[in-house]
């Protein structure tokens, strides 16, 4: 399973502490990409409108539940998410049983097998709506770019991987995986270590930026890549 991200710097809550002390502020979900199946959180459910343990969440339900003018963005969302496996943000409003509508941001990493594969979606959603108080939405505003911080500089380290190596982002991930599980290293801080010292590199060899400086110039000159069959 990918690691779950939390603050905890300067004595500033993780986003699970935020979530205990406040239930309509943030819950966690798990999407499963094979079969469809979605697990709640007991926030997520009374999010929507529902007491805990009193649904069973499913695609259907999930866009049911966005406003009609969100909802084909987040049904496009979620196809690339389930076609890519990619991590994926959405900002966008739901309306609850009771008619009332929510603006959420809802964030997805990748889900993993013991074998590592992705399998699916695991993430949060966090409730926008105006009525949240103050103090959560000063918690919410320090751990937030935390949690978008760590996503960053993996996706960083992993494209290091990929210029070097010649693979493609999924393999560079698992590079990294298999690197942070051997060192016992969170993907987090080895990404970060592997940034700081390439920083210290100087840059790539002459002859690779003669290359690259090529290509920076003449790239919009290049035919766009190919769109994903539907």
């Amino acid at each position: 399973m990918t690691e779950t991200v939390a603050s905890t710097t300067n004595g500033q809550p993780s986003l699970e502490q935020i979530a205990a002390s406040s239930p309509y502020l943030i819950g966690s979900f798990r999407f499963w990409f094979a079969d469809q199946r979605w697990e709640w959180s007991d926030q997520v459910a009374q999010l929507h409108g529902y007491e805990p343990g009193t649904v069973t969440p499913t695609t259907e339900l999930l866009l049911a539940h966005k406003h009609p003018d969100d909802r084909d963005t987040v049904a496009e969302t979620l196809a690339v998410a389930v076609r890519h496996g990619d991590p994926f943000c959405s900002r966008h409003r739901i309306i609850d049983t009771a008619g009332t509508m929510h603006h959420v941001l809802v964030v997805g990493d990748r889900l993993h097998d013991d074998t590592g594969a992705t399998v699916g979606s695991i993430g949060y959603y966090i409730d926008l709506t105006d009525r949240l108080d103050q103090n959560h939405r000063e918690a919410l505003d320090t751990s937030l770019p935390e949690v978008v911080e760590a996503r960053a500089v993996i996706e960083q380290a992993k494209g290091v991987l990929m210029f070097v190596y010649g693979i493609n982002a999924e393999q560079a991930f698992r590079v990294l995986q298999w690197r942070s599980q051997e060192t016992n290293t969170k993907l987090r801080t080895l990404a970060t270590k592997l940034i700081a010292v390439i920083n210290g590199f100087n840059g790539a060899p002459v002859k690779v930026r003669a290359q690259f400086d090529h290509l920076l110039l003449t790239v919009h000159e290049q035919p766009d890549p190919p769109t994903d069959p539907e």
